[in-house]
């Protein structure tokens, strides 16, 4: 079942989420509703009191969450990618962790830490940059090259052997350092860990050949699926400014006296519309096969990760390019700090900056 909130609800969740961005984090009144909706937990198990949605049923609750509000949609679609790893982690610390209702994982991808393999575990030390949603995360994730004895430990192919861990909130140091002009309310700071021993049940590697909970979505490839997550979030938020945008010259058509016809903004903004929802179409449509290959297949074709790659960074990129064309319609009121309109353009170019979205295929 998609996810539709009434007119009155939507208007509660962005008036919340205007007080965030004022604060830099998400509030306890947002975090109350992330609970009890269970939106962190996107992809958990009903048997871990999830939701236990399948892609493209999440991608949509990302999208509309996105044009509810840019940090929420980014916040959720971040922190539920990261409760994703219940099912990569070992099977009975998964069900300690995320039976639990308020378990919140996030962290980085980058392999900016090394654990140093000891008895029992591992011993880490690292410094890893935009962990969203910082300020409320129960658990840190991270990813970090593995050493033996002092020496760092080699794939057969010769490229360094990494594993993810996650340590637990009072085992890090969070710097305050997230100073973006957009997306402020995901608070994604920056943390450090200092010879932290982790047992062996915190360490884990999130690919399909390494599942413990037997689920379909713990097989599908994780770079597809960490593209398609924050393509969306664009896509919603892009579906937001340009109502907002459209809403904004047709009050300046209303304070017109005797105007009827359609002015060139307003044709401009629709035709952006129109565009959008067929690029969208086509980004689900490849989604939705791609979720059938999983299902009759038990894995995902190159050639369809591959449409998804390309698709993912088109849709960023068109979505941005829409939006910097209709920017200039919309007036000083796109240059105001205090209003919606200029939040939604400053969240847009802040997640669009996002690494996975950047690179050129």
């Amino acid at each position: 079942m998609p996810l539709v909130l009434s007119k009155a609800q939507v208007a509660k969740l962005r008036n919340l989420c205007a007080r965030a961005e004022e604060k830099g984090a998400l509030t306890p009144a947002i975090l109350k509703v992330i609970y009890r909706e269970k939106w962190f937990k996107l992809f958990v198990p009903k048997a871990l009191g999830g939701l236990e949605l399948n892609l493209p049923e999440a991608l949509q609750y990302e999208e509309y969450l996105a044009y509810i509000d840019g940090s929420l949609g980014w916040t959720v679609t971040l922190c539920a990618g990261a409760n994703l790893f219940c099912g990569y982690i070992a099977k009975e610390k998964a069900c300690t962790v995320f039976s639990k209702e308020k378990v919140c994982f996030g962290g980085s991808g980058a392999a900016s830490g090394v654990a140093e393999k000891v008895k029992g575990g591992y011993m880490v030390t690292g410094y890893w940059k935009y962990a969203t949603g910082a300020p409320h995360l129960t658990h840190f994730t991270a990813n970090c090259i593995i050493e033996k004895e002092g020496k760092v430990v080699l794939k057969k192919d010769g490229t360094p052997l990494t594993r993810s861990f996650f340590f637990k909130r009072n085992e890090v140091t969070i710097f305050k350092d997230w100073n973006t002009m957009g997306l402020k309310a995901t608070a994604g700071h920056s943390f450090s860990v200092q010879h932290v021993k982790v047992s062996d049940d915190r360490s884990f590697i999130i690919d399909e050949t390494h599942t413990t909970i037997d689920r379909d979505i713990y097989k599908y490839p994780f770079l597809p699926f960490a593209e398609a997550t924050i393509a969306v979030n664009t896509l919603g938020m892009t579906h937001h400014f340009l109502e907002e945008a459209l809403h904004i010259v047709l009050q300046k058509q209303q304070g017109r006296s005797g105007y009827t016809g359609s002015t060139i903004a307003e044709t401009a903004i629709t035709g952006a519309q129109q565009e959008v929802r067929r690029l969208s179409d086509r980004f689900y449509k490849i989604i939705d096969l791609s979720w059938k290959e999983l299902e009759q297949n038990h894995a995902v074709s190159k050639k369809t990760t591959g449409k998804i790659a390309v698709l993912s960074r088109q849709l960023v990129k068109e979505c941005r390019q829409r939006v910097a064309d209709i920017y200039p319609y919309c007036g000083l009121a796109a240059t105001n700090n205090g209003t919606t309109i200029n939040r939604v353009f400053r969240d847009i170019f802040t997640g669009s900056q996002h690494g996975l979205l950047t690179l050129d295929c």
